[in-house]
Parts: C-alpha cells; structure tokens; sequence
C-alpha cells in the first residue's frame, strides 16, 4: 500500500481527487526469528516476533495484548512502569462507533519503539476521584488497516514497520532515546472517504491544523513529532529524568554485555549467562503484563474505594434519617 522508503517519504497536500502512482501496493513482510527455536518461543509467548534485517521485535498479530484494548489509564501508568513516551490519541466517530487511533514513540525501558493502536469504545466508567472515560476494545479482524510508520531518532531512520494490523510496532533493543529525539512518519490506508474524513477531524480536533496532514485517496500521512493533546499527569521532567537515567543504565548494560556479539541469539544467551535479571527486563519487551497487571491494580483498588464510599453513603443517610 502506502509504504515509503525512509528516504523517500511522501507528504501529498490536501486536494481532493489527489492520487499517488508511488504508492507500494504490497506491505513489507519482516523475515523473522533469532535462530533458536526455543528462543523465538519465548519471545512468541510475550506476544513479539524478531526482524533480523532490521534487528527489532514487533508485535503479532494476535499476541495476549489484544485481549487488553486501551484506557487512558494505561497512558498514565506508562511511566510509573518505566515508559517514558509521547502519546497521542485521536477520537472519532464512524459508522455508529466510537474508535481511538493512538500513536505511541519513546523509551519502553530497554528498548527505543513506537506503536500505532485501532480501538472502538466498548463502555464508558468512571473511578471517582481517579477516572472517567471510555474503555476501548481492539478491533476486529475486519477491521484492521494497512498502515505504515518510519521512526526516526534525530533525523536517521531506525526502522520501518508496514503491516495490515491493528497494533503496528517497532522495538529496537538496547537502543536509548528521549521522546523529543524521536519523530514517526505515518501512513494510514481508510476503506473508504467517510472513515478518512472522520479520522482527519479526529487529527484536527487532536490539535493538527490541515498543513500538518496529508492525503492521497483515502491514504492518509502526517509525522507525529511534539505530541499535540495533553499527556499524562505521570509525565514530569522531574521523574522522567530519573525513570531515563535508570534506562539509561540498563542500555548501557546491555551494549556492554552484548558488544562482542553480532547475533540476537548470541546476545541473548550472553545476557541470560551474566546478567540474569536483566534477561527478564528483556523479556518484558514493550507493554509486558506487568504494565497491564499494573493498571488492574489501580482499577481494583478504584473500585474498592468506589464502593467503600458507596457504602459509607449508605451507612451517614441511615443514621442520618435515623
């Protein structure tokens, strides 16, 4: 579909009827595995495959994550769970739906990546005190979108990701970067005008203004650089610094143990040999279940707190009428 070379990406000015011939009608399929069977199991069961051409893991297609879908709640445990990224959601309606497109790029602890997310509004809850809003869950199969990111540190390309996905990722381990470092060229390929046009006024109403995004039929393409919505409270120069210095650390680690090596399953081996507990960081490679057993955490202990006050409500208009 729409994949551009990292050198050659497109930005197509907004005129309706514009078409590009440049367009690459095929999505990129990653070769993938690090060579051990065993190995690449592992990082299965984490919900990851690995790109030995491009030396990333990213997610597939159907990995535990989708189970999960999005609040943004997670947004805000990111970085208590050592996540220190940009977020930047877009909302909208389309045919009788409430979806969330997000766009994700930083620091997952050991590893530099990025994300791109399709939701649809599942229920509406509030936490009071805590949270209102709309849980979302990922959508279906018929609903997926062949979509396209570069992500760039500092102007050089990382690596590319194109895939018909619902959650198209990126994580490059052992690489180190601030956000701000960090910019996603995106490409989104709508089946049809309607959802196209209810996407770019998600874009606008997020904060883009039409010089900022660009179309090519229903091929939509826009870089997500500085974050345009507001981000989370958790997000503070203050803990960011210390939370990057901690993953600094854990890269540098990284680099060091694994610099005489030129394979991931050599790397891999030599950590799991020298440094054990940060072979487990490793596997909890992205958003790990920590990262959602986390937000459960927060989530249970809202609803504890909801119905405590519920119940003590209850007990002050009993005595009260009393």
């Amino acid at each position: 579909m729409l994949f551009h070379k990292p050198n050659a990406f497109i930005r197509y000015p907004i005129q309706t009827g514009v078409s590009n011939p440049k367009i690459v009608k095929s999505l990129a399929v990653p070769a993938q595995g690090t060579g051990d069977p065993d190995l690449d199991q592992v990082i299965e069961n984490a919900g990851y495959r690995y790109d030995p051409k491009q030396d990333i893991f990213y997610a597939t297609l159907n990995p535990w994550q989708r189970n999960a879908g999005y609040c943004r709640i997670y947004d805000e445990v990111s970085a208590p769970t050592g996540m220190i990224i940009d977020s930047e959601p877009v909302y909208f309606e389309y045919d009788g739906k409430k979806w969330m497109i997000g766009f994700w790029k930083g620091q997952y602890d050991l590893v530099t990546g990025g994300e791109i997310g399709i939701y649809t509004g599942a229920f509406h809850f509030t936490l009071p005190g805590i949270f209102s809003g709309m849980f979302y869950k990922s959508v279906d199969n018929d609903e997926l979108l062949p979509m396209s990111f570069v992500l760039r540190k500092n102007g050089s390309v990382l690596f590319t990701r194109s895939e018909k996905h619902w959650w198209l990722t990126g994580f490059k381990l052992g690489e180190f970067s601030d956000p701000s470092e960090l910019t996603m060229d995106i490409d989104l390929a709508f089946p049809n005008t309607a959802m196209r046009d209810a996407f770019l006024n998600g874009l606008r109403d997020a904060g883009y203004n039409d010089q900022e995004f660009y179309f090519s039929g229903n091929n939509v393409s826009f870089t997500f650089a500085k974050p345009h919505t507001v981000q989370p409270r958790t997000r503070k120069s203050s803990t960011d610094r210390l939370i990057q210095a901690k993953n600094k650390l854990l890269c540098d680690k990284y680099q060091e143990i694994t610099g005489p090596y030129s394979t991931m399953q050599d790397k891999m081996k030599a950590i799991e040999s020298l440094a054990p507990q940060l072979y487990q960081t490793v596997l909890r490679l992205g958003k790990s279940k920590e990262f959602y057993e986390l937000w459960m955490k927060v989530l249970i202990l809202g609803l504890i707190g909801l119905f405590g006050y519920r119940r003590s409500r209850e007990l002050f208009e009993h005595q009260r009428i009393s």
